[in-house]
């Protein structure tokens, strides 16, 4: 299968007030492929992966440099609707959060509030198709107006990825979307993401190199706001080029 380049981040730095928080960071994500954001704590993941949906727009103090391509458009030109992005940029958090409402109206609620189905039916179709992909519909189709947040933690974070999917993004960026889970949710979300990669381009940030190891196609070492090395996955952890990585992935510096 040929490789096709999805985003492209160029020379990017990022500012929050005085304090920078992104170094010139340079970066290719290829379409449907997993892409692992791994490094110590405060090193820029989440910075990084929020200005891929302009999630930094709503920071004030947040400044942008640089260049982010989707498509080979750039998502900070002026004439880019930010609200469009992030439809076809979809983002799972840290902590689930579903919204206070049913499975069902958790999942319902974007394509509805973008217009993306014209009746009752189209609309149950999405909702059941989203739950599908997310690897949930099977444990919830009895109780769809049930509350999303009397779910397990795991099934949370799953009904929040089937939200995500709901709006047909191209691009799921995850943040962390294990780290509040159980050894046995998590290993169905990261079945999941193998799932979901034939689909979709996943860009995820993990603090387990475990799980960078055996989700990601590609991964990305960061430290202290700065892109050390990139490659294919397999290569960074077995022969990592920089002192740096080779110092994070054995353990020396965390």
């Amino acid at each position: 299968m040929t490789e096709k380049l999805k985003v492209s981040i160029k020379n990017l730095d990022v500012h929050y007030g005085d304090k920078q928080a992104l170094y010139n960071v340079n970066l290719n994500i290829m379409e449907k492929e997993v892409t692992s954001l791994i490094g110590p704590s405060g090193c820029g993941k989440s910075t990084l992966l929020k200005c891929i949906n302009r999630m930094n727009d709503l920071v004030e103090i947040c400044k942008i440099r640089g260049q982010i391509l989707l498509d080979s458009q750039d998502i900070n030109e002026a004439s880019q609707d930010p609200v469009l992005l992030r439809m076809k940029v979809g983002m799972v958090f840290q902590k689930p959060n579903p919204f206070p409402k049913s499975i069902y109206d958790n999942v319902a609620f974007g394509p509805k509030l973008h217009g993306m189905t014209k009746s009752k039916e189209e609309l149950d179709n999405v909702v059941i198709q989203s739950l599908s992909k997310s690897g949930l519909y099977e444990e919830v189709k009895d109780r769809l107006f049930e509350p999303g947040t009397s779910l397990s933690g795991g099934q949370q974070q799953r009904l929040c990825i089937a939200r995500a999917l709901s709006i047909n993004p191209e691009i799921l960026l995850m943040d962390e979307p294990c780290s509040a889970l159980d050894p046995i949710a998590t290993a169905k979300i990261e079945d999941l993401i193998a799932e979901l990669k034939q689909q979709y381009t996943i860009v995820i940030v993990t603090h387990s190199m475990q799980q960078a190891a055996r989700v990601s196609d590609r991964t990305a070492y960061m430290h202290m706001g700065e892109l050390v090395e990139t490659g294919l996955t397999k290569t960074i952890f077995s022969n990592p080029q920089h002192e740096k990585t080779q110092d994070y992935i054995t353990g020396r510096i965390g």
